[in-house]
């Protein structure tokens, strides 16, 4: 029993390491963040990128291919083109092509969209390719061979980009060496639900503190895959789209930035879409994104410790790519704490003591301390009072960490697929026009599924937290009580939305 008592602990402290370490490197992109005056707060004129021009002509700006690569839009694909074509850029300047591998009505609402806006002078295409190979990547991909822009600007379908998008970036790449300008998501339908507000909550972080700390600590950055610019020669610098994982967005960003571009982030420019608002369409963008994040480090890792880089820039682009792999070591913790809880009484007895637990904290610390910076300091901040955006952080954040174990398991067998090389589909997230409170999810078109084993054991996973509950009152040692207590909530709501949402609970 005492063998088994010191594997546990081993397993746990080891998981828990890991995870201090990880957030002690993004308390460093938070220093990052609050020591360097973030460059975009000055405004960049379009006159640099115009080419010289003789008195009394009007100097032209860069051409622009803005690719909308969609599948089954149905709910927000006319919202989409209807922002793209109200770009406050002169018409004969861009061009709009609908990158549409979809199997259902959209094909037609897109082509009366097409139809609608080329009668009316703008530039505008729906480009239908014979089989659907390669998913995103592969429409992003083949569609370059149609596109005349030397930049091109990229969103889904769930965006709906401001007028002055075009304007607001592409003064940026004056500089040859920016390859990538990204903007700042921002959340149209951020107060719909208690799942969207947690959603924004994370996203923040990424999209200030992490971004921004990245690009003023000089390290490697990525494009989001939407809403951003690529200067067409970053693109075939890197290699091009390539379909071999689920996050092609990241993929060509390490791929261009080892090729001598640099991606730029714009923290004040945002960009607003729609957040999932119902669980098994949010797990399935978290699946994605997590095994792709898999797939691009086992694919990306060996080239990032080959190149030039020096080596603080590879550990941070070590600990980027591994991102998802937080879950994982997470769910290790969470697991192996209640048998630790049980076998305590065994370690006592060699001098152990649970004060040894405390200098974990410095990683909860620092991680409250990232989130704080980001949903109440950083521009994705818009509450008006300072004391209801701390009141609301306060309030929101024990629950955002109760949704992030609650999704361990999940994420943590898209993360062991994508190191395995297990091929999947690219499943996208449904959307349904859902921008405030006002709206609700009656669309049933994209919401289909069933009962799986994941979701089952995300159940029996709260029945076995509660359990730890109990047992720590009934040990008298409550080290654990606060953090199972969170996991059962967490994997408990996980499993009762994701029932709810397939429709088999009212």
């Amino acid at each position: 029993m005492t063998a088994l008592a010191f594997v546990v602990l081993a397993v746990y402290t080891l998981s828990l390491l890991y995870i201090t370490v990880y957030c002690l490197l993004q308390f460093n992109l938070l220093y990052h963040y609050k020591l360097s005056p973030n460059p975009t707060d000055h405004p960049v004129s379009l006159e640099p990128l115009a080419p010289a021009a003789p008195p009394e002509t009007t100097p032209l700006l860069p051409f622009v291919t803005v690719q909308l690569p969609i599948y089954n839009e149905y709910y927000v694909i006319e919202r989409l083109i209807d922002a793209v074509a109200a770009f406050d850029y002169p018409r004969e300047r861009y061009e709009i092509h609908v990158l549409d591998d979809s199997t259902d009505e959209t094909v037609e609402l897109v082509a009366h969209k097409v139809k609608e806006y080329r009668a009316q002078g703008y530039q505008i295409r729906q480009i239908i390719r014979p089989t659907r190979q390669g998913f995103k990547a592969g429409a992003l991909r083949d569609g370059m061979a149609e596109a005349r822009g030397e930049f091109i600007a990229i969103f889904d379908a769930d965006f709906v980009p401001e007028p002055s998008f075009l304007r607001r970036t592409i003064p940026y790449f004056a500089d040859p060496g920016v390859g990538v300008v990204q903007t700042r998501w921002e959340h149209l339908n951020q107060d719909y639900s208690i799942i969207t507000r947690l959603q924004a909550l994370q996203l923040n972080v990424h999209f200030t503190v992490e971004q921004v700390g990245r690009m003023n600590g000089g390290h490697l950055l990525q494009f989001n895959g939407t809403a951003g610019v690529w200067r067409r020669a970053a693109i075939e610098a890197g290699g091009g789209w390539q379909p071999d994982t689920l996050t092609e967005d990241l993929d060509l960003s390490i791929r261009s930035q080892l090729a001598g571009y640099r991606i730029y982030f714009l923290e004040r420019v945002g960009s607003p879409a729609e957040l999932p608002v119902e669980m098994n369409g949010f797990k399935s963008q978290q699946h994605r994104w997590m095994k792709g994040g898999a797939e691009t480090a086992r694919k990306m890792l060996p080239d990032v410790w080959r190149s030039a880089l020096p080596w603080n820039h590879k550990v941070h682009a070590t600990a980027h790519l591994l991102a998802s792999s937080i879950f994982l070591f997470v769910f290790l913790c969470a697991v192996f704490s209640v048998p630790l809880l049980f076998l305590f009484g065994e370690l006592v007895q060699y001098g152990f003591s649970k004060n040894f637990f405390a200098i974990f904290l410095t990683g909860l610390l620092s991680v409250i301390g990232i989130y704080y910076v980001a949903n109440v300091q950083s521009v994705a901040n818009k509450e008006r009072s300072f004391g209801k955006s701390v009141f609301k952080f306060f309030f929101l954040f024990p629950l955002f960490l109760a949704l992030s174990m609650g999704l361990s398991l999940h994420n943590s067998v898209a993360v062991l697929q994508g190191y395995r090389g297990k091929k999947s589909a690219f499943v996208r997230t449904p959307k349904f026009n859902i921008s405030s409170v006002r709206d609700k999810l009656s669309a049933k078109r994209y919401l289909s599924g069933k009962l799986n084993l994941i979701t089952i054991g995300e159940g029996l996973l709260c029945v076995y937290f509660l359990f730890a509950v109990w047992g720590g009152f009934y040990l008298q040692n409550t080290i654990f009580v606060f953090f199972h207590g969170l996991l059962a909530l967490g994997f408990g709501a996980i499993f009762f939305f994701s029932v709810k949402h397939l429709g088999l609970v009212k």
